[in-house]
């Protein structure tokens, strides 16, 4: 490819682009595919001469497009969204076009510096404790891994690293029954094992209970454990539950144990003031993380990870070969020594795109407007006498499942939930997914996407309510 080919191809995907987005709601929200149909249409050598750009895109349209489930619709209610925006699109093909390689400050020194200062913007806009230092992550679940890691090293007085765990050494971990299952990956690849983690019960809002933390630890302690961490969420995969940041933080400080807050999700409500009291207490904490690539419309991949003391951060994960060293290396920061990774892409950049495109009051609006959807979500259901609310919705996930009185057994609820959501996603107009609370089959609406209006939200509402009562009707219920 010419550099004016590539030009003029840039400038078609672009259009492309821009066509997409404008489109958008006229395509099925999740991919209407079967297992294997993608596959099975894809040539099974590779090509052994070059083919045009032209044909590979025609492809991209026609074979791999109707296999997306598109994450920037505005009726996509799953999981958490993945949200992008388009200034958040534009500094990602800038850092593509770049290439840049952000591995120490010498071989980008300009991507170094605006992390450092997107960090310390991100934590005057959200409140977050002064003497936290921040750097960009891939993921929340490699941030978690990271504070798992520095705190065993802190514990063993960094010799872990280097020798090993001592077997004798029974170090536990501690977080909630609602915690995410990042925490039970990193507990494994940490040489801790999954039989040192003790998930501790909940409350009927489905927060951690400081009264079973407490009496764990003492009861690990009279046992020979040596409780090493604790992970406190702030918003819940399940149902954005908060746990009391405060009480947890005491207890640790009573007992020397490390604090890592999980906000991968909930974190991005902090941008309002009165959004804050979910945090009281994080000065307690020793690390921190939230994803902007989760609702603060930057791109995946781009989690946010703070701590209260850099140096055990760094000297947990610091290795300096000598093709590593460079002479200004105890002037700036070299973030490859903050992680796992060595390779680091420029993620900085199209999180000080949307930062400065939106706005700290326009991030706050964005913000606002989903939380005020997901009330108006909730009042609507709530006027219906056959809908049961399953969990509290402190922010913009609402759980809930139709319980009509002519079924009494769990199993036939159970069915007739499930079969509700799969009619609904398969109709292309909307997607939701389904978790359990207390047992019970519950459906997730979290309603944040980025372009997401009051329109989506009543056409969410009119599907519920048509499919349930062709089901009620199907199963003779009406």
């Amino acid at each position: 490819m010419t550099n004016e080919e590539f030009r003029n191809f840039g400038h078609n995907m672009v259009d492309w682009m821009a066509d997409y987005f404008q489109q958008i709601e006229s395509l099925p929200v999740k991919a209407q595919v079967e297992p294997g149909e993608i596959y099975q249409q894809l040539p099974e050598l590779p090509p052994e001469e070059a083919e045009s750009f032209s044909q590979i895109f025609r492809d991209f349209q026609t074979k791999i497009l109707k296999g997306i489930t598109h994450w920037q619709h505005p009726n996509f209610f799953a999981y958490f969204p993945a949200n992008n925006s388009y200034p958040s699109i534009l500094g990602e093909m800038l850092t593509a076009t770049l290439g840049a390689q952000c591995m120490i400050w010498e071989t980008s020194p300009a991507a170094a510096e605006l992390e450092q200062k997107v960090m310390e913007w991100m934590k005057q806009m959200m409140g977050l404790p002064a003497e936290f230092t921040g750097v960009i992550q891939d993921t929340a679940s490699t941030a978690t891994l990271c504070a798992l890691l520095t705190a065993r090293e802190s514990a063993t007085d960094f010799q872990s690293n280097k020798s090993g765990l001592d077997s004798k050494t029974k170090f536990t971990v501690y977080c909630s029954t609602q915690t995410h299952s990042s925490i039970d990956k990193a507990i494994k690849i940490a040489g801790i094992g999954s039989d040192q983690l003790r998930k501790i019960p909940v409350d009927r809002d489905f927060a951690m209970r400081p009264d079973a933390l407490e009496k764990e630890i003492q009861t690990d302690i009279a046992l020979g454990f040596h409780p090493l961490c604790v992970v406190a969420s702030i918003g819940t995969t399940s149902s954005t539950a908060i746990d009391p940041v405060k009480k947890i933080g005491e207890i640790c400080q009573k007992h020397r144990l490390w604090l890592h807050v999980d906000g991968a999700y909930a974190g991005t409500a902090m941008l309002l003031p009165e959004k804050r009291w979910i945090i009281e207490g994080l000065e307690l904490a020793d690390s921190y993380v939230f994803n902007p690539h989760k609702w603060m419309f930057t791109n995946f991949d781009c989690s946010a990870y703070y701590v209260k003391d850099e140096s055990k951060l760094i000297r947990t994960f610091e290795i300096l070969p000598e093709y590593l060293k460079t002479q200004v290396d105890k002037q700036v920061n070299n973030y490859r020594d903050w992680g796992i990774q060595l390779g680091r892409r420029f993620r900085a950049l199209k999180l000080w795109f949307v930062i400065r495109s939106f706005g700290v009051k326009g991030l706050q609006k964005k913000i606002r407007h989903h939380i005020e959807l997901s009330h108006y979500f909730l009042e609507a259901i709530q006027k219906h006498p056959e809908v049961e609310l399953l969990a509290p919705t402190p922010l913009n996930l609402v759980c809930f499942r139709l319980k009509p009185s002519q079924l009494s057994s769990e199993e036939a609820l159970t069915r007739l939930n499930a079969t509700l959501m799969q009619k609904m996603n398969a109709s292309g107009k909307v997607y939701l997914t389904h978790t359990k609370l207390n047992g019970i089959y519950t459906l997730r609406v979290a309603i944040g996407q980025t372009h997401v209006q009051k329109e989506n939200v009543d056409q969410l509402l009119n599907l519920l309510w048509k499919t349930y009562e062709e089901i009620k009707s199907s199963l003779k219920l009406g």
